[in-house]
């Protein structure tokens, strides 16, 4: 059913308020996906406090323009849909660049750090480590010298030990 122009208007209200306050956008052509695949994709997205809003592309085109980002959807193949995360800048691109492998789903662009992004910049986005796989491998840099130095004390108390039983 055709929506009226009142509709139209507070579907680009609040798409507009969704640019403004997201923290990363990410657009994807979600064309074949079944049901059952987009209601998990859905629930992870919210999980990860992410909003998928799915609208025309000239919709979303207007709702850009007016939160002051240049994107052409005309470009864009298929139906879009965009993520916008509130949270985490990466969860949108991760989650949907993870469920692009077994779904016919596929970043086509967003918008990140304030600019309009293409795909393949998307995608590279997509396969970085998650925010806690990072602060993890940044952990464990850290921990490395006092962990070498407690293995190397512990090595020199055995060695004594070890000599003063022969």
């Amino acid at each position: 059913m055709a929506k009226s122009r009142a509709q139209k208007n507070e579907s680009l209200v609040e798409l507009k308020q969704l640019f403004k306050s997201g923290k990363s956008i990410m657009f994807a052509d979600y064309q074949g996906m079944i049901v059952a695949k987009m209601t998990s994709l859905r629930k992870q997205l919210t999980g990860a406090n992410v909003d998928y809003v799915v609208a025309k592309k000239t919709l979303l085109g207007m709702a850009a323009k007016e939160a002051g980002y240049a994107v052409d959807f005309s470009k864009v193949p298929g139906m879009v849909g965009a993520a916008f995360a509130h949270a985490d800048e990466m969860a949108p691109a991760k989650i949907i660049g993870d469920a692009g492998k077994d779904a016919p789903i596929k970043l086509v662009g967003g918008i990140f750090d304030g600019k309009a992004i293409d795909a393949a910049y998307a995608i590279t986005l997509s396969k970085l480590p998650s925010k806690l796989a990072l602060l993890g491998q940044l952990l464990s840099v850290f921990n490395a010298p006092s962990s070498a130095f407690v293995r190397v004390l512990n090595a020199r108390q055995e060695q004594q030990a070890g000599g003063a039983a022969v």
